[in-house]
């Protein structure tokens, strides 16, 4: 064995680390489980082929989710510093080009770009709480919740409010350290969000429409998965099409906060003893399990009130208001659901500060609570061009390639920037960390570290090829 093994392992954290394995799985969870989880897993999986698509994700996420997430949580640990040191260590130790530390500056700039205008949309996500709670949606119509959806977005002082108020949020969960912050935070938020969705979904059985919410999402349908069909001439024409395949390939990939540096650093904090295959699975496992739960708690509301069950994100705030304000109990549980939503951005969003956080602790010998206010602060500022977008600078000269300032951070972090990091993710552990020092790190049994490596190093790569040549058009 190399003499670099030793050396790595005895890396610490100065940050501190999880007190435990379930800690670290209710952290990265958390970081999984967003707002797309909430509408988007669900609307697609019905859309899609119901349970015949879900078994395709499952594959994808066996194929791409868990081996990069392996991956990613390997590096971390074996650092056991901020991503941007951890790869520029672990280079070193493997005789790597230096340039690998692009990876951990490209997840940390990633991170940045998806907070400042997830930030955004979690903000609309608290004046929702507010408003669901003040009865503002009752016996509300579509033309009054797209007025009330209008007002919030066209008001760039009232976007900035709640956009403050969920960076502050962050910001002092990250402040507080691994421990006092970010361990306290998953501790009571990871589980308050499971008993939200239990409680809606206990309210969604009662609607008289649970069994059809059920069917769209787990009712096989093989037709939807391998077909596209379009009305021609009044007749139906269908025809073979790969493009469910590669919307499982997409989202299996996104879902798990893959390639943006989240996972890298919460695996530096992860204590030495605990499995990381074992851990990664759940953590799969899980986020699915959530998004899956979601759905049966959203689509037989959304069925019961005569809605479009494919309104996309709109379902969550111009869609299912019209629901709670028309429902038995609507104000209470239209609340609970937003409150739903803000726990599972709050979760995401903490995840997202902590990577560039760490480096400005280790590399500029700041306290985290200067560290998360300069972060904080930057990440407020690019998020006003987003807010912007919605209003000042809606128009068509505003826009770049097309897009607005809003739509362009979207499809430069989620198309280019998160896959081009798990890819060079899978690459980095499959062929340039030594097979010593990634099977130190594993400590499993041989066929499954074989197994493991077999994929990171073959299927993966062309797996996440095919995610991004589909984000940018060409397939």
């Amino acid at each position: 064995m190399s003499k670099q093994v030793p050396l790595m392992t005895e890396a610490k954290s100065i940050h501190g680390q999880w007190s435990s394995r379930l800690i670290f799985i209710l952290a990265a969870t958390g970081s999984a489980v967003g707002l797309g989880n909430i509408w988007k897993f669900p609307y697609i999986t019905g859309e899609n082929g119901g349970g015949a698509f879900v078994l395709v994700y499952l594959l994808c996420i066996a194929v791409v989710g868990i081996p990069i997430m392996m991956s990613e949580v390997m590096l971390g640990r074996r650092g056991r510093q901020s991503p941007i040191n951890t790869m520029t260590r672990l280079a070193r130790a493997e005789g790597a080009h230096p340039a690998w530390s692009l990876i951990g500056w490209g997840g940390v700039l990633a991170g940045f770009f998806i907070l400042s205008y997830y930030s955004v949309i979690a903000g609309w996500a608290i004046a929702y709480v507010f408003r669901a709670a003040g009865g503002v949606f009752s016996g509300i119509d579509a033309a009054g919740v797209k007025q009330v959806f209008g007002d919030l977005v066209e008001d760039p002082e009232r976007l900035i409010a709640w956009h403050t108020l969920f960076m502050l949020m962050s910001m002092v969960v990250v402040a507080r350290g691994v421990r006092a912050g970010l361990e306290k935070a998953v501790t009571w938020l990871m589980p308050a969000l499971f008993v939200l969705l239990i409680v809606m979904v206990g309210y969604a059985m009662n609607t008289g429409s649970f069994a059809e919410g059920l069917k769209f999402l787990f009712e096989p349908d093989f037709d939807k998965l391998l077909y596209a069909c379009e009305m021609v001439d009044g007749a139906q024409q269908c025809e073979i099409s790969g493009a469910p395949i590669l919307v499982a390939l997409g989202h299996a990939f996104f879902t798990l906060s893959l390639g943006m540096g989240a996972i890298m650093v919460y695996g530096s904090y992860m204590p030495k003893q605990s499995s990381i295959a074992g851990s990664a699975i759940l953590i799969a496992l899980l986020d699915t399990l959530v998004a899956l739960v979601a759905g049966m708690a959203i689509f037989p509301i959304v069925f019961a009130n005569g809605l479009e069950p494919g309104a996309g994100p709109g379902l969550i705030f111009q869609t299912l208001p019209i629901a709670f304000g028309s429902m038995p109990g609507g104000q209470l549980f239209g609340t609970l659901f937003f409150v739903l939503l803000v726990f599972a951005a709050w979760s995401s969003a903490i995840s997202l500060i902590e990577p560039a956080v760490a480096w400005l602790v280790e590399n500029r010998g700041m306290t985290r609570v200067r560290a998360a206010s300069w972060i904080g602060l930057i990440t407020w500022l690019l998020g006003l061009g987003s807010i912007f977008s919605f209003n000042l600078w809606s128009g068509e000269r505003y826009k770049l390639f097309g897009k607005s300032f809003f739509d362009l951070l979207d499809y430069l972090a989620a198309n280019i920037m998160l896959p081009l990091g798990g890819l060079l993710i899978a690459i980095f552990a499959g062929w340039f960390m030594s097979r010593e020092s990634s099977q130190h790190e594993f400590a499993m049994a041989q066929p499954f570290y074989s197994l493991w490596r077999g994929t990171i190093r073959f299927l993966t790569p062309l797996a996440v090829v095919m995610v991004f040549l589909n984000a940018v058009g060409v397939l």
